[in-house]
């Protein structure tokens, strides 16, 4: 269950274990079946672009909501994708949700969350400004990556590629990492965006810091993590590195993708492949990257296709 929320102090979260991450599976499966596998360039990409939302996050939401009574009323932050798994999930179970962005998100997550069933409130500069709002708002506050049930949803894609020797996922707040972490003993490293690389700085502290990052094509992946999260010392101890890659990389592995494979991936989407590529990750027997989303306005993509 979520922690409670309390903006004065750090939050209470009881991170999951493995058998969370099976009980999740058990609880999402009969509403979302596993995403394919496509073979590339020496490793294999795992189509979470294909997940009814957009991105992997629907797996969390729906093993957080469906752990939730009917009648809760559903408070979150988001960069976009989250909102848009929990404001899906949030109107097939019956829920209400009110989903807070920054006034800076993405305008194709903005615009998907405006037609959603869901609350919308736009608060703030950035993603940190939205985060420390949401938790004030009435209602249980569902985190994008510090809760349990988040990230043992999250963690079902391990449990599908539990074939896979070595498992290259993007990190923004941890709680996709931290779930395939959990769920299984391949080889998992972590991609964040130089422009803003949180979990790194916080591996390299000792601790959660806080940073001042700037512009990154890889949105989703932007912002810094909630004090205190569950997320870093899962990072910390079942992941075997975490890697930067710079934003030439990241939109390298957006045209490649669509280049070679008709892809398209947000920024964010890309960053396993963007280390793959680059050389900053070497695939060792079977390599799976995690496309973790889709969800890019157009014009962000026509300028990376053209560049």
């Amino acid at each position: 269950m979520p922690g409670t929320v309390n903006s004065t102090r750090v939050r209470q979260v009881e991170p999951p274990t493995r058998e969370d991450v099976r009980a999740a599976e058990r609880r999402i499966r009969p509403l979302l079946p596993p995403t394919p596998l496509l073979q590339s360039d020496g490793f294999a990409l795992k189509l979470e672009t294909l997940q009814p939302t957009g991105s992997f996050k629907v797996r969390g939401a729906l093993a957080a909501l469906t752990a939730l009574p009917q009648g809760t009323h559903v408070v979150t932050a988001s960069a976009g994708n989250h909102g848009l798994a929990v404001a899906w999930t949030a109107e097939r179970l019956g829920l209400d949700a009110t989903v807070v962005v920054a006034e800076t998100a993405s305008p194709a997550k903005v615009d998907a969350l405006r037609r959603s069933a869901a609350e919308l409130v736009v608060h703030g500069d950035d993603y940190d400004a939205a985060e420390r709002y949401a938790m004030t708002l009435a209602g249980l506050y569902v985190s994008p990556y510090n809760d349990r049930d988040v990230i043992a949803g999250n963690g079902t894609v391990g449990l599908e590629l539990a074939h896979a020797d070595a498992i290259v996922v993007p990190i923004g707040g941890g709680g996709l990492a931290s779930g395939v972490g959990l769920a299984t003993d391949a080889r998992v490293v972590g991609v964040v965006p130089a422009a803003f690389p949180a979990m790194r700085a916080a591996l390299d502290a000792g601790k959660i810091v806080e940073i001042a990052g700037t512009h990154t094509v890889a949105d989703a992946l932007h912002g810094n993590i909630e004090p205190g999260s569950v997320t870093f010392q899962l990072v910390r101890h079942r992941l075997e590195d975490v890697v930067e890659v710079t934003e030439a990389e990241l939109e390298d592995a957006m045209r490649f993708l669509v280049r070679e494979h008709g892809l398209v991936v947000e920024g964010a989407g890309g960053a396993a492949v963007a280390a793959l590529r680059s050389g900053k990750v070497l695939p060792s027997g079977e390599t799976a990257a995690i496309l973790t989303g889709r969800n890019v306005t157009a014009e962000t993509l026509a300028r990376v296709l053209s560049d």
